[in-house]
């Protein structure tokens, strides 16, 4: 009997919470038929822990790195500069899906708008934003919870890079549009959460905001067009999306998220295989 219970319960997939099966709707969080299939795809979870997911952005940032020194290093790959150490080519960027006019505008690379923030053009580079994104990953992850920082992450780096082309940027690479709208993310939870806590987040992050735009305006090279796109894009989702305080991710929301995931998964495979392809097979 005990063994019959254990196989007609199953876990919320809205608040994970232990239900029966069979249950019309979700005793702790009001999910109408948790137990059907519907609601089992909308879920979409693929790993037990949505920590794992900081780890995957990470690692898949990094596999990126690695993949474009390997089809095509600069010259000279290990020069005394370090900004330009272990930096790959311009060429292997290219490939490999970074954006702007050049990419966008003669060959109407559109799919680059996602692609370009897994690319980064140097050994500090990639250390830096991954650091960033350490530091600001969690809590928005914590506090919005994993469907929402996807969408956030995913689609203000996209309109970080969308206000880039606008302003002419011909080349472009880099996980810090995504990076600053974690950042936008977060300063609309400390205004709108309030309190001693919410004002505590909020003047932190608006602290970091300032040094970013210091840093920016101070030193060349830096695609302030993007980093803004990316701030207001992520302000703006936050209030669209809101926060776990607020109100639970809806299904539309981790629907969303869901096919955000493999838009993302296949526009990076097509671009390996096609940087890969280009440069040992044709």
């Amino acid at each position: 009997m005990e063994q019959q219970r254990e196989r007609n319960s199953i876990l919320c997939p809205n608040c994970r919470k232990l239900i029966s099966a069979d249950e019309p709707r979700c005793p702790y969080c009001g999910l109408l038929r948790p137990g059907g299939s519907a609601q089992r795809i909308l879920s979409f979870r693929f790993i037990d822990g949505n920590r794992d997911w900081i780890r995957i952005i990470l690692y898949v940032n990094v596999a990126f790195f690695l993949a474009s020194l390997v089809l095509n290093p600069s010259v000279p790959g290990l020069g005394m500069n370090p900004f330009t150490f272990l930096s790959p080519s311009s060429t292997s960027l290219f490939l490999l899906g970074a954006t702007g006019t050049i990419p966008i505008d003669q060959l109407h690379r559109w799919w680059t708008l996602i692609s370009a923030s897994y690319l980064h053009g140097g050994l500090l580079h990639i250390f830096f934003n991954m650091l960033a994104f350490l530091q600001l990953g969690p809590f928005v992850l914590r506090e919005y919870g994993f469907h929402r920082f996807f969408l956030v992450y995913t689609w203000s780096g996209v309109l970080g890079f969308l206000v880039s082309w606008l302003a002419g940027i011909p080349f472009t690479i880099g996980a810090s549009a995504s990076i600053c709208g974690l950042i936008g993310a977060t300063l609309y939870y400390g205004k709108s959460r309030g309190g001693l806590y919410g004002n505590i987040v909020y003047r932190q992050v608006m602290g970091w905001t300032i040094g970013l735009i210091l840093f920016g305006f101070m030193v060349p090279g830096i695609n302030n067009w993007a980093h803004g796109g990316g701030l207001v894009g992520g302000i703006l989702l936050g209030f669209l999306l809101g926060y776990a305080d607020l109100r639970r991710e809806s299904p539309l929301q981790r629907l969303l998220s869901g096919a955000t995931v493999l838009l993302t998964a296949g526009i990076l495979v097509y671009a390996l295989a096609y940087a890969v392809f280009l440069r040992f097979f044709h």
